[in-house]
C-alpha cells in the first residue's frame, strides 16, 4: 500500500547485497532501518516528522543526539529541548542553554534550578 510515492512501511535492516549499500535505507511513511526517512522514523539515524534513533532529526525527535522543534535526548537541540545538554528556547536539563533554562547549571535570560546564570 503506499501514500502518495511512499511505501506505507519500509523495513530496512544491514547491507543490501543487490544495491551495493552498506546500511538499508528505509523510506515510508512508517520507516525502520539503519538510516530511516518517514513520517514515522525508527533508526540509528532517522529523519522526519516524529522521529527514534542514535541520531535524530525531525520535528519531534528522541534519540542520542535529538534535533528539532521539540527534541529529547543525551545532546538535545531545539525549540523545546529536555535532555543531558539542552540547548533551546525552552531547555531543560543537566546542562541548559536556553532563553527559559532550567536545569543543574541553567544558562539563559531566564534561568532556574541548581546553579544559574543570567546571560546578558
Amino acid at each position: 500500500m503506499k501514500i502518495g510515492n511512499l511505501p506505507l512501511l519500509s523495513i530496512a535492516l544491514g547491507p543490501d547485497l543487490k544495491t551495493n549499500e552498506a546500511r538499508g535505507l528505509a523510506r515510508g511513511v512508517i520507516a525502520i532501518g539503519d538510516i530511516a526517512v518517514g513520517v514515522l522514523a525508527l533508526g540509528g539515524v532517522a529523519f522526519g516528522g516524529v522521529t527514534i534513533g542514535g541520531l535524530s532529526l525531525g520535528l519531534f525527535s528522541l534519540g542520542g543526539f535529538a534535533l528539532g522543534i521539540v527534541a529529547l535526548g543525551g545532546l538535545s537541540i531545539g525549540g523545546i529541548a529536555m535532555g543531558g545538554l539542552a540547548v533551546g528556547i525552552r531547555a531543560m536539563g543537566g546542562l541548559a542553554i536556553g532563553y527559559y533554562s532550567n536545569g543543574g547549571l541553567a544558562i539563559g535570560v531566564y534561568p532556574s534550578g541548581g546553579t544559574t546564570v543570567r546571560w546578558p
